[in-house]
């Protein structure tokens, strides 16, 4: 738990403010495989999001880059007249705000909060770079969510943007109680860190390894052979140092955005190596990138029946059996748990998954 310094560790989960909620413990896990990103000032986009409801976990509407500034202010009111209108139901509503250091992001959280503060359940920050910037918007939220009578906290989440950001990502997971995730964004990130990439997101064909040339004994003779190459990722070490800091601090990561929205493979790729990791969602830029979120982002039938054999065969999850021939013991009971208990929260929520879960087998006969 990162704290200001000269503060007691008692005094983090008190409210910031006179009459603000008390902040929460333990950030309950939600289903959001998509958080889908719509611009509120464009009336034929605003128009499609009640009928988006319950067919996306997550609807976000943007206030920032996408959204050019003179339409600012337009967005922030779009979103306030969505929020008024719309019963989202089992749909969370998020918001991006524009940047700390911008000209409109103090108009963006008092206007939304003390507006629709009631409806949204996350703000996302941008550009984060340490726990400084956390910790401005947690007491700002905190008054508020006092002035508006708010019952709950609005939950806070970081973008990954900097490579100050990457370097200080323990201490931002662990700034304030309102942190509920933390998102990779790959394509500021990539400027940032002076990256040679004009991707938004997925890998490169450059970034690649080689495999040694065919003679063993003379590898000189071999050099100009033609040898298989493998495209590596990118983002696989900030992905998992982003995994461990959100692990360690009980919140969740996600994939950010994947630019080229025609290539739902690569897509498909880019969002399974991040749930493999343990990313828990991605953003969704276009409804086809919806589907692909939602399958990639939610375990396999094959996966949780496994799971749930193994889960039945391991008792009281001491000891060590063998399943298929494969041995599996308390860690690989430990793993299941976490495959069962995903499966299990998914199918609350989506009646497709449920169905599939329910029709596969989980016992070990």
């Amino acid at each position: 738990m990162a704290a200001q310094s000269a503060t007691s560790a008692k005094d983090f989960f008190r409210p910031l403010a006179v009459g603000a909620p008390q902040p929460l413990r333990e950030i309950p896990f939600r289903p959001s495989r998509a958080i889908h990103f719509f611009d509120p000032s464009n009336a034929k986009m605003a128009a499609k999001v009640p009928g988006m409801v319950g067919t996306v976990d997550v609807l976000l509407g943007n206030l920032e880059d996408a959204v050019k500034a003179d339409n600012k202010e337009a967005a922030r009111e779009g979103l306030v007249e969505i929020g008024r209108s719309t019963d989202f139901g089992p749909t969370q509503l998020w918001t991006r705000v524009n940047a700390l250091d911008s000209p409109w992001v103090l108009d963006d959280l008092t206007r939304l909060v003390g507006e629709i503060g009631d409806k949204l359940d996350v703000v996302m920050v941008p550009k984060v770079q340490g726990a400084e910037d956390i910790h401005y918007v947690d007491r700002l939220l905190a008054q508020l969510e006092a002035k508006a009578g708010l019952d709950r906290p609005i939950l806070v989440h970081a973008i990954l943007e900097t490579a100050r950001g990457v370097a200080n990502v323990e201490e931002i997971c662990g700034a304030s109680p309102r942190m509920q995730g933390l998102s990779l964004g790959p394509a500021d990130l990539a400027a940032d860190r002076r990256m040679k990439t004009t991707r938004v997101g997925g890998g490169h064909p450059g970034y690649l390894v080689r495999e040694d040339p065919p003679s063993p004994t003379d590898p000189a003779a071999g050099v100009d052979a033609r040898r298989a190459t493998y495209q590596q990722d990118l983002w696989h070490y900030t992905i998992a140092r982003m995994v461990d800091a959100c692990a360690m601090h009980g919140i969740y990561p996600y994939y950010g955005p994947f630019g080229d929205i025609a290539d739902v493979t690569a897509c498909e790729d880019q969002f399974r190596n991040a749930f493999l990791l343990g990313c828990v969602g991605a953003w969704t830029l276009h409804p086809k990138q919806v589907d692909v979120a939602r399958r990639v982002f939610s375990p396999s039938a094959d996966d949780v029946a496994h799971a749930r054999r193994v889960v039945a065969a391991m008792g009281d999850g001491t000891g060590a059996v063998m399943l298929d021939g494969k041995m599996e013991d308390d860690a690989s009971l430990k793993q299941c748990l976490v495959m069962v208990e995903l499966a299990e929260q998914l199918a609350a929520i989506d009646p497709e998954l449920k169905a599939q879960y329910d029709a596969i087998g989980g016992t070990d006969d």
